[in-house]
């Protein structure tokens, strides 16, 4: 991700939380289930909720907020601002565009990408490409999901894996070469659109009483059959970028996967042969939080000192389209 011996690199970092938090425990009092069911099948204890009245733009604003901050840059020097998410405020218009209002923004690019759980990884490719042209020089890219709000708290098989919450990354350009985005993967294959989807809302089932009554804008998921691509497409996502880059699995240094299922993420360490030290984790706190679910461990992890300057980074995700991906890249933080 190179252009005149300049890179790419995440000069921000920054998350944001609902402050309400909803247990195992406090799920068994809402769906047949128990704690014990929900550990041991996915590794999930709590994830955070909104409350009534916190949107995904709000909670995007927020995670946005910090990570310019870290970056040290004011409102004016950001000049392209893309979210991804499953859960935008309204069909229309952008939640970036929302967001672009609540951050005091100029009057730039905004717009939303919508890649599920790879969102973000798109959203990082898709910055990077943008600056590359030298026509932007600060981009914040955001994912951000109120999954609360398509869920169906009837069924006990999908409600207990998501949560809420946002994470977000300034990228700029600097005159160093051979550091921070060093490249991305993306693959999507739509043949199977119903292993993983929202059904109702769009127009092919437009919103009407019968859609309602047959609970169409919940998102619908098969487990099993997602669990099979989902280790197979981040690996290969994982093999192709660090073949690509003539970088070997032992080099890098941490690996921040999409936090779907503890047991997928085992499943990859085995597969990889990669120790468990080397993956940062956190969904037993959060669910999964789709296309936030990478940057909220990102910046989890720098925030720990786990992740350190140049340090070598692999990014693994997959989601609903179904679409996979990863993104190598040399943390340039100093």
């Amino acid at each position: 991700m190179q252009i005149n011996n300049s890179s790419i690199v995440i000069k921000g970092i920054g998350s944001y939380m609902p402050k309400k938090i909803l247990t195992n425990k406090d799920l068994s009092g809402i769906v047949d289930t128990s704690d014990e069911w929900i550990r041991t099948r996915t590794g999930i204890q709590q994830r955070h909720i909104c409350e009534e009245g916190e949107y995904t733009s709000d909670l995007a604003a927020k995670a946005a907020k910090n990570a310019i901050e870290d970056a040290r840059l004011k409102p004016d020097d950001i000049d392209l601002l893309i979210v991804a998410t499953i859960t935008p405020d309204m069909p229309f218009p952008s939640t970036a565009c929302l967001v672009q209002t609540k951050l005091g923004l100029g009057q730039i690019a905004a717009f939303d990408v919508e890649a599920a759980c790879s969102g973000f990884l798109y959203a990082l490719d898709m910055a990077s490409a943008m600056l590359e042209t030298g026509r932007y020089k600060n981009a914040i890219i955001i994912g951000a999901e109120k999954l609360s709000s398509i869920i169906d708290w009837k069924d006990r098989t999908t409600c207990v894996l998501f949560g809420d919450g946002a994470g977000a990354a300034v990228l700029s350009r600097t005159k160093e070469s051979n550091t921070g985005i060093l490249d991305c993967c993306l693959h999507a294959d739509g043949a199977k659109p119903e292993l993983l989807r929202m059904p109702g809302g769009g127009s092919q089932i437009p919103a009407s009483a019968s859609s309602v009554e047959q609970r169409q804008h919940f998102l619908k998921m098969n487990g099993r059959e997602i669990f099979k691509f989902a280790v197979r497409g981040m690996e290969r996502a994982a093999q192709e970028v660090l073949d690509r880059q003539n970088v070997k699995i032992a080099d890098v240094d941490k690996i921040i996967p999409h936090q779907a299922n503890m047991r997928i993420i085992e499943t990859i360490q085995d597969r990889l042969e990669i120790p468990k030290s080397k993956f940062y984790n956190n969904l037993q706190y959060y669910g999964n939080t789709s296309a936030a679910s990478i940057p909220i461990a990102l910046d989890e992890a720098y925030r720990k000192g786990l992740v350190k300057h140049n340090d070598l980074l692999l990014l693994l995700a997959f989601g609903a389209g179904l679409t996979w991906g990863s993104t190598l890249l040399r943390w340039h933080k100093p």
